[in-house]
């Protein structure tokens, strides 16, 4: 399960200091091999919820939404915040396509035209970001992003910047704590690309592992787009070895 949940209510923008990286990388979102980070990437009762302001002349309505965590992961003391990067990328960017709507006015035949017209012309405009700098260390029930604006469109971001933030803080955080365990001298490296959550997670993993505090990776793509350094050139699978039967199929 998630590790983030979001509420109403607390003020705060404070910075938090760590040991994390804090680098500039190009975003996730469109860079793995599935363009999915779009408006539809949520629950459909956010949708529905906001239907049910747009139906109540609510939807304008100033909000202010506060996300934070309830408790560390791994049985930890501190957490490493990460994700606000794709966060921005994803709002900065957040418009409904007429494929969008299409589905939209499919899933929710009797919704009002006008309904579907207010997404059309959806944006963030007017939605306020208030963040903790991505890599900072925090803790539990400190707000890690605010988000202010009208309630419509806040309602709508709030599954996916948990989603954007739940894996990615989950990741660095871990890195963090084995860069802790092996002390600053020590070279870590991550290669789970192949065991990874389909090629977004493996690609956002490699990221926010080097945010936590890695010193390389072996994803090829991940050296490429994030400028991290690929370091495992010299490793070898078992099948390369079972390739050779004896010293004699070396060449001298």
């Amino acid at each position: 399960g998630g590790i983030l949940g979001a509420h109403l209510g607390f003020n705060s923008d404070a910075d938090a200091t760590g040991g994390a990286r804090r680098r500039q990388f190009e975003p996730i979102v469109g860079s793995a091999s599935h363009n999915i980070l779009c408006p539809l990437l949520t629950d459909m009762y956010q949708i529905t919820m906001c239907y049910a302001y747009f139906n109540a002349g609510r939807h304008r309505k100033h909000a202010v939404f506060d996300l934070f965590f309830r408790k560390n992961p791994f049985q930890g003391e501190y957490t490493i915040f990460a994700g606000l990067e794709d966060c921005l990328k994803f709002i900065e960017d957040y418009k409904f396509t007429e494929e969008h709507l299409d589905f939209l006015r499919a899933q929710m035949p009797t919704a009002k035209e006008e309904f579907l017209e207010y997404l059309r012309q959806l944006d963030c405009s007017e939605v306020k970001i208030y963040a903790m700098k991505e890599g900072s260390v925090c803790f539990p029930r400190q707000p890690l992003l605010r988000v202010e604006g009208p309630v419509g469109i806040c309602q709508l971001l709030e599954t996916t910047l948990l989603c954007l933030i739940n894996f990615a803080s989950l990741v660095a955080t871990n890195a963090a704590r084995m860069r802790a365990a092996v002390g600053p001298n020590k070279t870590l490296l991550e290669f789970g690309l192949r065991r990874s959550q389909g090629p977004d997670g493996g690609l956002s993993a490699s990221k926010y592992s080097y945010i936590g505090g890695f010193d390389g990776t072996s994803s090829a793509l991940a050296g490429l787009k994030f400028g991290m350094k690929v370091l495992c050139r010299d490793g070898f699978r078992d099948g390369f070895v079972q390739s050779f039967s004896s010293l004699d199929d070396l060449e001298s």
